[in-house]
């Protein structure tokens, strides 16, 4: 999966540099997202629009973390499983407020 997600992080980075709307709504955040995919672990870091920071464990104090399997989480970045219907469905747990869960849509 690591290397799903850094091809999700570089979607994410060429939108911020074409999409100047979507960029000035994400600049001021500041966050770290975690995704527990049970048998993998990620973190990354947000910050000025930027993910600054990409490892391969959970951060400590995560804003947000994500709980699905691999599969799962594969067909949200495919987008033939959406992200709010995975959600409803149980097939992802989220953890962290519901303005912070609202931020990973830019990553889908």
């Amino acid at each position: 999966m690591e290397a799903s997600i850094k091809e999700l992080i570089d979607k994410f980075h060429r939108k911020m540099e074409t999409d100047e709307e979507a960029k000035k709504e994400v600049y001021p955040l500041k966050k770290v997202f975690n995704i527990n995919l049970g048998s993998e672990f990620y973190s990354l870091r947000l910050e000025e629009a930027e993910v600054k920071e990409f490892k391969t464990e959970l951060a400590e104090n995560a804003d947000v973390t994500m709980i699905t399997t691999p599969e799962n989480f594969q067909s949200m970045i495919d987008g033939t499983l959406r992200p709010m219907k995975a959600y409803i469905t149980k097939k992802i747990k989220v953890v962290g407020s519901i303005q912070d869960v609202m931020h990973l849509k830019k990553f889908f």
